[in-house]
C-alpha cells in the first residue's frame, strides 16, 4: 500500500501556476475591449451595500421600511375609503328625488289675509310664495346669496376643504371648539342640511318641528361627514342652478317667510324677480341669522347688514362702485303691509275666529278676505298714539282698546293695547272682561222704550235704597253726588244718573233688561241683583260695541266678525263664508231711534262733549266703574260705531279720568280721522215732537196691576 502511494505522480507546482501568464494573456484583449463596461454599471450596487454599513445604514433601512410600509398602508386605505365614499355617494344618489319635490319642504301652510279691498295685509303660519329658480329670481338676490354664502359655489364639487380649514381657524382663534360657530359649509352643504340630509319629519320621532330643526342644525364630525356625502351625491344629481334653486325656495328667511319669493312679498310687497340690489341685499342678508336680522324686527339692524352685502358684491365685481354707493345710500324700506307688523290683533282675532285645521293647524296654503280697513286701522292707531303722547302722563302704564266697526257688525279696525304693532300679544279689546259702567245703561233704556215709554217720561231722582237679600240694604248713589228731582228719561241718560236708571230696570223688569242686553250680543253673565243697571256686569269691548252697533242699525242684533271668505291658494271656490252680520230684531225701529235720539244729547248737551266732531252727528254713551278701574266710550255716527276702553290691567284705579274725559277724547281723535274726507250723514233718529206735557204714557194692555202699582211707587207720578 505504501508502495502503491508512493507510484503516483507528485504533484508539480509549475503546472498550477505555470499557466497563469497565458490565462492573463488571454483575458488582456478581453479587459481592453471597450464595448464590454458592464461592471462599471454594477457600481452603484457596490455603493448600495457601503451605505448599509455602520450604525446610519442600519437606522436608514429601519426608516426606509417605515416609509414604505407607511406609503402602502396609506395608498391602500385611501382607496377604500375613497371606494366607501364612492359606495355611499351612489347609495344617498339613488335615494334623492326630482328636483320639483325639493322645493317646498313646510311642515305647516300658510294664511294670508286680505283686507276689503284685496290687498295683503298679514301672513300668518309658514308663507312661502311660490317656487321659483336661480334664474327666474333678481340677478341681483342671485348675485348678493352667492357673494355672501359662498363665493366659490360653481367651481367646487359641493365641499370646500378650503373653507372648513378656514372656518376652523377662525373657531379655534375665537375660543370655540372646531366645528362651532363658523361651519364653512357650502351652499351645496347648507342645502343638504334645509332637506335635514333626506330624513323627514316624523312626529313619533320628535316633540315638535322645532327639535327635529335642532336635530338637522347639529355639528358633530359624524354629521359633518354625513353632510359631506350628501353635498356630493347632490352635485352628482342636480345641476349647480338646480342646487341654488332649493335653496332660495328652502332657506327661512324671518318673519315667517320660506324662500326668496316669500320673503319678497312678505317684505317688499314685490316678486323676487323684480327685487333692486338693496332688496336683494337685504333678503341675503338675513342668510346668517333670519329671525334676528328680519326687517320687521330690526330695521336698521337689517340695513346695516344690506351694506355689508353689498361691499361683498362689489369686492367680488358683481357690483360697480357707482351701484355700491348708491343703493348703500339707499337702503330698501318696508312695504306698508310689512309695516303693519303681521297684521297685530286684527289678524290674531281673526284666525282664532276661524276653523283651527285652516288657520293655526293649516297644512295648506290659505286665503282669508276680511273686513279690516286699513285707512281705518290706521286712524285707530294714530289717534290713540296722539292722546297718550299729549294727554296722558309720561311713564303712565294706563292701557287702552279700539274697535271701530260697521253697522252690520263688520270690524273695520281693532285695537288691543298701545302698543299696536305686534302679533300674538293679549288683544285687550276682545280678551279682557271689564266692569262696563254707565256705558251699560242704553239697553236698560232700550228695554223701558221697547216697553212703551218715551224719552219724555219723568222718574224722580231722589235718594232711594233697595233691600237685597243676603246683603242687606243697597242705596245707588249719583256720580255726583246730588239729587235732581222729577227728570225726564232723555235727561237722566245724559246725565248718566245712578238713580233714575236702577228705578227704571226695576219698573221694567231686571230679566227684560237682561234679556234685551243678551239679545244685542252681550254673551257674558249679567248681574242678577239691582246693580245690573249701572254696569256691574263685565264685557269685552268688542260686545259692547258689536251691542251699540245694533241700535245704529235700527234695532237688530248683529255677530261681530273679521272674516268674510276663506278658500284655498289657487282655489276658486271659498270653502267657507262669514258667520257674522245681523241676526234677530231686539227692539222695534221706533224705539231704536228714540233711543238713538237720547244717545245723541250725550254727546250734543252731555257727558260725551267731548267726543262731538264739528259738522257730523253724533251719538254715544261714557261709562265709568266704581273706583274708576275702567273708563269707556261707544258711539257712532251713521257710518260707524267705534268703541273706546282704557285702565290699568291690574285693576289699579284710574287717576282723573272718567269715560267722558280720555276715552271720549281717544274716540273724537280717532273718529275725526276716519271720517276726514267723508260727507256726513244724518244719524238715522227720530225727530221728536215739541213736548208734550210731563206725564207717563198710555201702557201697553198686557201690562198686569202688580207692575202698575211698582210703577207709581218708583216713579212718584199720576
Amino acid at each position: 500500500m505504501t508502495d502503491s502511494r508512493k507510484r503516483k505522480p507528485p504533484l508539480v507546482a509549475e503546472k498550477r501556476y505555470g499557466a497563469k501568464p497565458t490565462a492573463a494573456k488571454k483575458a488582456k484583449p478581453k479587459t481592453k475591449s471597450k464595448p464590454k463596461a458592464k461592471p462599471k454599471r454594477r457600481s452603484a450596487p457596490r455603493k448600495a451595500k457601503q451605505r448599509r454599513g455602520g450604525i446610519v445604514g442600519f437606522f436608514g433601512r429601519i426608516i426606509g421600511w417605515v416609509l414604505k410600509l407607511f406609503w402602502k398602508i396609506t395608498w391602500r386605505s385611501a382607496m377604500v375609503v375613497m371606494l366607501i365614499i364612492g359606495l355611499a355617494v351612489a347609495y344617498v344618489y339613488t335615494t334623492l328625488p326630482d328636483l320639483e319635490e325639493l322645493l317646498d319642504g313646510r311642515a305647516q301652510g300658510s294664511v294670508t289675509l286680505q283686507d276689503r279691498n284685496g290687498d295683503v295685509f298679514a301672513w300668518r303660519g309658514d308663507q312661502f310664495g311660490g317656487a321659483v329658480t336661480a334664474n327666474s329670481v333678481s340677478r341681483h338676490l342671485k348675485n348678493a346669496v352667492i357673494a355672501t354664502e359662498d363665493k366659490r359655489f360653481y367651481n367646487h364639487i359641493g365641499v370646500s376643504p378650503r373653507g372648513v380649514a378656514s372656518a376652523v381657524r377662525i373657531n379655534l382663534r375665537e375660543g370655540r371648539g372646531p366645528l362651532s360657530g363658523h361651519g364653512g359649509s357650502t351652499i351645496t352643504q347648507q342645502t343638504a342640511k334645509l332637506l335635514c340630509l333626506g330624513v323627514e319629519y316624523d312626529k313619533t320621532q320628535w316633540k315638535s318641528e322645532a327639535d327635529y330643526v335642532a336635530d338637522c342644525r347639529r355639528g358633530s364630525m359624524a354629521r359633518k361627514i354625513k353632510e359631506a356625502i350628501f353635498a356630493l351625491a347632490m352635485e352628482a344629481k342636480y345641476a349647480k342652478d338646480d342646487i341654488l334653486s332649493i335653496y332660495l325656495n328652502r332657506a327661512y328667511m324671518g318673519g315667517g317667510a320660506y324662500g326668496a319669493e316669500a320673503a319678497a312679498q312678505r317684505y317688499y310687497g314685490k316678486s323676487a324677480a323684480t327685487l333692486n340690489p338693496a332688496e336683494a341685499a337685504t333678503i341675503a342678508g338675513l342668510l346668517t341669522a333670519p329671525s334676528r336680522l328680519a326687517p320687521t324686527n330690526n330695521l336698521k339692524r337689517s340695513q346695516d347688514r344690506a351694506a355689508t352685502v353689498l361691499r361683498l358684491m362689489n369686492e367680488q365685481g358683481l357690483l360697480s362702485d357707482a351701484e355700491t354707493s348708491r343703493w348703500q345710500n339707499n337702503p330698501a324700506t318696508l312695504s306698508e303691509a310689512a309695516q303693519a307688523k303681521a297684521g297685530g290683533y286684527f289678524a290674531d282675532w281673526v284666525m282664532s275666529t276661524g276653523p283651527e285645521f285652516f288657520t293655526n293647524n293649516t297644512t295648506e296654503d290659505v286665503i282669508i278676505s276680511t273686513t279690516l280697513d286699513q285707512r281705518i286701522q290706521k286712524a285707530a292707531e294714530e289717534g290713540l298714539k296722539w292722546v297718550f303722547e299729549n294727554k296722558v302722563k309720561e311713564g303712565s302704564e294706563a292701557e287702552a282698546a279700539i274697535v271701530v266697526m260697521s253697522a252690520d257688525g263688520a270690524v273695520r279696525a281693532m285695537v288691543g293695547g298701545r302698543q299696536s304693532k305686534v302679533s300674538g300679544a293679549f288683544n285687550r279689546a276682545v280678551q279682557a272682561k271689564r266692569q262696563t259702567g254707565s256705558a251699560f245703561k242704553p239697553f236698560v233704556y232700550a228695554t223701558a222704550l221697547e216697553l212703551g215709554y218715551s224719552h219724555v217720561d219723568t222718574v224722580l231722582d231722589a235718594p232711594y235704597c233697595l233691600n237685597i237679600p243676603g246683603s242687606g240694604e243697597w242705596c245707588p248713589r249719583n256720580y255726583t253726588n246730588k239729587h235732581y228731582g222729577e227728570v225726564s228719561l232723555e235727561w237722566a241718560l245724559m246725565q248718566s244718573l245712578n238713580v233714575p236708571a236702577v228705578k227704571i230696570s226695576e219698573a221694567v223688569g231686571r230679566e227684560n233688561v237682561r234679556k234685551v242686553a243678551g239679545d244685542f250680543g252681550i254673551e257674558s253673565d249679567l248681574a242678577a241683583g239691582p246693580a245690573l243697571a249701572l254696569g256691574a256686569s263685565e264685557a269685552s269691548l268688542l260686545e259692547m260695541t258689536g251691542a251699540y252697533a245694533g241700535i245704529l242699525n235700527g234695532g237688530s242684533s248683529v255677530t261681530p266678525f273679521g272674516l268674510v271668505e276663506l278658500k284655498l291658494l289657487d282655489d276658486p271656490e271659498p270653502l267657507m263664508g262669514t258667520g257674522g252680520g245681523i241676526r234677530e230684531r231686539v227692539i222695534s225701529e221706533d224705539a231704536a231711534r228714540e233711543l238713538i235720539y237720547m244717545m245723541s244729547k250725550v254727546v250734543s248737551e252731555g257727558t260725551g262733549a267731548r267726543a262731538q266732531i264739528p259738522g257730523w252727528q253724533i251719538a254715544g254713551k261714557t261709562g265709568t266703574t266704581s273706583a274708576a278701574k275702567d273708563a269707556w266710550f261707544i258711539g257712532f255716527t251713521a257710518d260707524y260705531v267705534a268703541g273706546v276702553w282704557m285702565g290699568y290691567d291690574d285693576n289699579t284705579p284710574l287717576t282723573g279720568v272718567t269715560g267722558g274725559g280720555l276715552p271720549a277724547q281717544i274716540w273724537q281723535e280717532v273718529m275725526t280721522r276716519v271720517t276726514e274726507g267723508m260727507t256726513p250723514r244724518p244719524l238715522p233718529a227720530f225727530t221728536p215732537k215739541p213736548k208734550p206735557s210731563q206725564t207717563r204714557p198710555n201702557r201697553s194692555n198686557n201690562r198686569d196691576n202688580v207692575l202698575e202699582q211698582l210703577l207709581r211707587g218708583i216713579f212718584g207720578g199720576n
